[in-house]
């Protein structure tokens, strides 16, 4: 007789997003999993894989319902400065208000990059460019429209935003209050203006 599922795959990968997020993929075992996702094993390894099948899901789903929506949206924004004025802000806010201090999913296992296969290491590198390459085309697009300072390299000014991103995100987990945050952001768009 054919397995069939009898829980919500998406919302039971989402249960174990935010597991690999809060614990990391080493630290989570197969029982917190299924714990948090409210099914067997069975179903697990049936449904996802295996645990390393379902991590690269999860970063998969974290990528897309948080990076690249959020990059969407300031994509359609008018001036590409407010968009990375708003991508700052939103970081720093969201930072604030993560009483967990789990910090960025992705920027987290970044940081973790050696312990993973090369395939995850493909996934989070993928991610990061994404981003780079965002900001890059910000910055093009408001050097044309004059709001941000022709004078900048757009490839190493997005590349330096980038790590004030991944700075930023990893300061917020704990080392930085609320004061220094906001003087990363600042200085990092302040750095834009023509």
């Amino acid at each position: 007789m054919p397995w069939e599922k009898d829980f919500d795959t998406e919302v039971a990968l989402g249960d174990a997003m935010r597991v690999f997020w809060a614990k990391g993929y080493e630290a989570t075992s197969i029982t917190d999993l299924t714990k948090a996702m409210r099914i067997n094993k069975g179903s697990l390894y049936n449904a996802y894989g295996g645990k390393k099948d379902l991590f690269i899901k999860a970063i998969l789903k974290y990528t897309r319902d948080n990076q690249q929506a959020t990059l969407a949206k300031l994509a359609h924004m008018q001036d590409p400065l407010d968009a990375i004025k708003m991508l700052f802000e939103a970081i720093v806010t969201e930072s604030l208000a993560d009483d967990d201090k789990r910090g960025c999913f992705l920027v987290n296992t970044a940081l973790d990059m050696p312990n993973h296969t090369k395939d995850i290491q493909e996934i989070v590198s993928g991610s990061l460019h994404n981003m780079e390459n965002f900001l890059e085309r910000c910055i093009v697009d408001g050097q044309a429209r004059g709001s941000i300072s022709a004078h900048l390299n757009s490839r190493e000014t997005a590349k330096s935003l980038l790590a004030q991103i991944v700075g930023l995100r990893v300061l917020a987990r704990g080392v930085f209050t609320h004061d220094g945050l906001n003087t990363i952001k600042k200085q990092a768009v302040l750095g834009l203006v023509a």
